[in-house]
């Protein structure tokens, strides 16, 4: 959820600069758990949270910090140490923090992070006995497809922060031509009838692409897909929900695949797409504000206009082409886990309850300081403060329950609630909370990604050939694309087991 003008990719692909930080830990010396609370006469607990750099301006992290310590003292008796880490370089100093001395007692935890291995690998606490003697209020706070859906072999390893779980796909594009062409997206049923959307503005607007790509990671064909299947993890292995079942094929021989590809293609042909779509690095919303694109295909949620215009520019209206669907990461995208090496487990999860429980708390560590880093324009509305650009920066979506914090000025004021009932309105996958842990086929993994990078883009974005496309099938399977399918359904199938589900 990007309520904020820094939003995360699921691709992960934005950079990130402040690895250093890293360094800036220290420990809290060797004092006694407390039984936590304000009039505590043992000594605090100092305790480190690492969680993902969002890369903006972290000058004022330190008077963050204070300022949340302040509350933590007096309520669990402990203080914490922010530890942004840079997303380049995530996997290797989370690993070195789990493995070695270093303190670490909160751990923002992600399925995209290999989640399932830390667990596999015991470096994270089960957390059910904790979150009943300490966390009561977490599980008050949300909804139980997010408290039950990170659990592994029926134990909880992480919190699910809240945001939105699922998505709406459909088409996004300037309001101003939609209205200078009486374009009414309301008459639009599907993917397919945008064919005459398209036609209306190549007609009528030279040099603009009528459809462009969202981002250098994704595709025409891959936002058209979003809504038919479940990638569970990495889409090498998918369910495709409308089959109602647990069997996991691969989406690149599926009928609804080779229909997508063969529409992109009619598009491509018909000068919709732009001509450049499988090798450009600009996103759709640069390529919009540039004047080269209409509009794109998108995963979708409440607010997603509003989100769209600030990075554009225009007005945006947008077309919801299928139900909210829900797969199998949404809880375990991000979370927070209490890693298996810390010296302060009950001090830590008085700290995550805080995160789900306490408005003071979270609104420093979403919003930061008020008056330095927002000033309030109503209750519960919040924008910048004119002048010099903000020393702190969070993502508003990665940790605890936003639901607690103040909105951006833009943002509808029942936004929380309008996100809770998106939430609650999809359709779910049977797989929902399922991590794929790919140890056993990373020889398969490596070749079969190999094989996708060279035909992908080029038959999602409809520049190559559809004929191309049984060659891409025969080459995945050569690579090893059935034992990579025959793995993620042995691993489905026993956590599906495991957790009552079959």
């Amino acid at each position: 959820m990007a309520l904020k003008s820094t939003s995360w990719k699921l691709a992960l692909s934005s950079s990130i600069l402040l690895c250093a930080l890293l360094t800036a830990c220290s420990s809290g010396g060797e004092a006694q758990p407390s039984g936590g609370g304000s009039g505590n006469d043992k000594p605090s607990v100092q305790l480190t949270f690492a969680y993902l750099n969002p890369g903006g301006t972290m000058t004022d992290l330190g008077l963050v910090q204070d300022e949340i310590n302040k509350i933590t003292k007096q309520k669990i008796n402990a203080t914490v140490k922010l530890l942004p880490i840079d997303g380049a370089a995530w996997t290797q100093q989370v690993n070195l923090l789990l493995a070695g001395n270093e303190p670490l007692d909160l751990l923002m935890t992600s399925s995209f992070f290999n989640y399932s291995s830390q667990v596999a690998k015991g470096q994270l606490r089960p957390l059910d006995d904790l979150l009943n003697k300490y966390g009561q209020g977490i599980k008050s706070s949300l909804e139980p497809i997010f408290y039950d859906g990170t659990k592994i072999n029926g134990k909880i390893y992480g919190v699910a922060s809240f945001r939105e779980l699922v998505a709406d796909y459909g088409f996004i594009a300037r309001k101003d031509l939609q209205d200078k062409y009486n374009i009414d997206l309301s008459k639009i049923k599907s993917f397919e009838d945008l064919e005459m959307v398209f036609k209306t503005i190549k007609d009528n607007e030279p040099g603009m692409s009528p459809l462009v790509q969202r981002s250098s990671t994704t595709t025409v064909v891959g936002d058209m897909m979003g809504s038919k299947a479940d990638g569970l993890g990495d889409s090498l292995g998918v369910l495709m929900l409308d089959d109602k079942n647990t069997k996991v094929v691969n989406l690149y021989e599926t009928p609804q695949y080779k229909d997508a590809v063969a529409l992109a293609r009619k598009w491509y042909q018909a000068g919709y797409i732009m001509k450049d779509a499988a090798t450009t690095q600009e996103s759709g919303f640069a390529l919009v504000k540039a004047g080269k694109g209409f509009g794109y295909f998108s995963n979708m949620k409440p607010g997603f206009e509003i989100q769209e215009k600030g990075l554009t520019g225009f007005e945006m209206k947008a077309v919801r082409l299928s139900k909210p669907i829900g797969g199998a990461t949404g809880p375990i995208a991000f979370m927070v886990s209490i890693p298996s090496n810390t010296k302060y487990p009950d001090e830590a999860m008085k700290l995550m309850n805080l995160l789900y429980t306490d408005a003071d708390v979270m609104n420093l560590l979403d919003n930061g300081i008020e008056g330095k880093h927002y000033v309030k324009v109503k209750d519960g509305i919040i924008k910048k403060p004119d002048g010099a650009a903000s020393g702190y920066t969070f993502n508003q979506w990665e940790i605890g329950n936003n639901s607690l914090t103040a909105l951006w000025e833009g943002n509808d004021s029942d936004h929380w609630n309008h996100l809770k009932q998106f939430n609650m309105s999809a359709v779910y996958s049977p797989a929902v909370g399922f991590s794929f842990d790919a140890a056993n086929v990373k020889t398969e993994v490596a070749s079969v990604t190999n094989v996708i990078n060279q035909y992908k883009a080029g038959l999602e974005s409809g520049s190559l050939d559809p004929k191309a496309l049984p060659e891409f099938i025969d080459k995945l399977k050569t690579a090893g694309m059935d034992k990579i399918v025959a793995e993620k359904q042995k691993q489905l199938d026993a956590w599906l087991a495991s957790n009552g589900k079959k």
